[in-house]
């Protein structure tokens, strides 16, 4: 895990997905995609998953948050991707 701190380029809608894990048998999920802080355009840009109750919290483009984000990797068909999950997302306010 590593914790940044990052700026909002923007969020996607919460929607539900199925999970066996959880008590009704789904969880929300929510796309919110990150950028480093930094002087430059080139500055790295992760797309994350925010899952349950983080998932209805609500970010705007420009918001300074800190993250915390697990990198994780799976193989499928071949292929090996890179999910990236935002355990912890808290808004700075300046």
């Amino acid at each position: 895990m590593e914790t940044k701190i990052l700026r909002v380029v923007r969020q996607g809608e919460a929607f539900s997905v199925q999970n066996k894990n959880s008590e009704q048998g789904t969880i929300q999920k929510c796309n919110i995609v990150l950028k480093e802080m930094g002087g430059s355009r080139f500055e790295n840009e992760y797309v994350c998953a925010m899952l349950g109750n983080l998932a209805a919290c609500r970010f705007y483009e420009g918001d300074i948050v800190i993250a915390t984000l697990r990198f994780s990797t799976h193989e499928y068909q071949g292929q090996t991707f890179q999910e990236i999950l935002a355990t912890d997302v808290v808004k700075i306010n300046l």
